[in-house]
């Protein structure tokens, strides 16, 4: 700890993202990435980008990209916020809609960045526990005065939320927003972005990280009515004007696009994730039902930090957090068809000894 950091850096605890090592080539089954590549027309966008046009800023408004959205969902441009990854529109949301007068309410097994952000701008959180299935009460949420913030499907359990509990938090909180994380709704979940028109405090943020395999051109957005999208423009323009560049605008509005490449791929992944569900749990681990691009699980016999440094020496990763209620289970990321195969292999040996 620094003499030079103020108070409020000092009781910081920082996110802390899966480890991107280095020393040999892994199966990569940490981080949620995307096991298969942007779409052609993707890459092709940001290579025509790549001209004397980099000289110029891009457009901080990112003009192009809201109104592909805007038409995607059948919104409006004034409706689409863009930032640099959803983690920014996370950080921008916090920073314009919660409080330190009254607290924000989130679960206790949830994102990690939410209780970040809170500490960061000096929120009191509201951890309401999920229940012993990790299924969110509804009930609960509807009890709060200060904002909610929901992953739906949540992480790291890979839980959906259907609508009509979504939209009974919504009813039960008219006067505060109510953020809904989608990073991971396009793997089998049900979204919310119909109700934006009917619900004022609701606003959807959703990244091209996951579904879209743009995890390396960091583009997240916000769908909401007009007045929650101006505010988070007051804050982003408060900090940066232009905070994504011309390659990841060129990138990021043909990912929207050409939706048809990656509903494809989604539901490759979501094939693998249900045989791989079916044969972990033939080989003795329990798996929480999932809606995500991962799987959440335990064994009864082996200990997940045990089956974490064992599956790491044999070249394969996955998340192992040391938290209550959860040290027991490990993440997986569902990867290829190959991938998962190493995956089982080396938990079979693991088991046999």
């Amino acid at each position: 700890m620094s003499n030079f950091w103020n108070k409020n850096v000092q009781k910081l605890d920082p996110y802390v993202p899966g480890e991107q090592p280095k020393d040999k080539k892994y199966v990569k089954l940490n981080t949620n990435e995307n096991p298969y590549p942007p779409s052609p027309h993707v890459l092709d966008a940001i290579k025509q980008a790549v001209n004397d046009q980099l000289r110029l800023y891009p457009d901080p408004n990112c003009d192009e990209f809201r109104k592909t959205a805007a038409d995607h969902f059948h919104l409006t441009p004034d409706q689409v916020f863009v930032g640099n990854g959803s983690d920014e529109v996370l950080a921008f949301s916090f920073m314009s809609f919660f409080s330190p007068e009254n607290p924000v309410a989130f679960a206790d097994i949830t994102y990690s960045f939410y209780k970040v952000y809170a500490n960061l701008c000096s929120l009191t959180p509201k951890i309401i526990p999920l229940d012993q299935e990790f299924k969110l009460p509804v009930a609960s949420f509807c009890e709060t005065s200060g904002g909610v913030v929901i992953p739906n499907p949540n992480a790291p359990t890979g839980r959906g939320l259907p609508l009509d509990a979504v939209k009974e938090i919504l009813e039960a909180n008219p006067d505060q927003v109510v953020i809904i994380d989608e990073a991971y709704i396009d793997f089998g979940g049900t979204s919310v972005v119909p109700l934006i028109n009917d619900f004022p405090n609701l606003l959807v943020i959703r990244t091209l990280s996951k579904y879209s395999s743009l995890a390396g051109i960091r583009v997240g957005f916000a769908l909401g009515q007009k007045e929650l999208i101006d505010g988070l423009n007051r804050t982003k323009n408060s900090f940066n004007s232009y905070t994504i560049d011309r390659l990841a605008l060129a990138g990021a509005k043909a990912a929207i696009d050409d939706d048809n490449y990656y509903r494809d791929m989604a539901q490759r992944i979501i094939n693998t994730r249900e045989h791989t569900a079916a044969s972990l749990e033939a080989i003795g681990f329990q798996v929480i039902p999932s809606q995500s691009n991962f799987l959440f699980v335990s064994h009864a016999d082996v200990p997940a930090e045990e089956i974490f440094h064992e599956l790491r020496a044999r070249g394969v990763l996955v998340r192992y957090f040391n938290q209550p209620r959860i040290a027991n289970y490990l993440r997986i990321t569902v990867g290829t068809d190959e991938e998962m195969g190493k995956l089982l292999d080396a938990l079979k040996d693991i088991l046999k000894k």
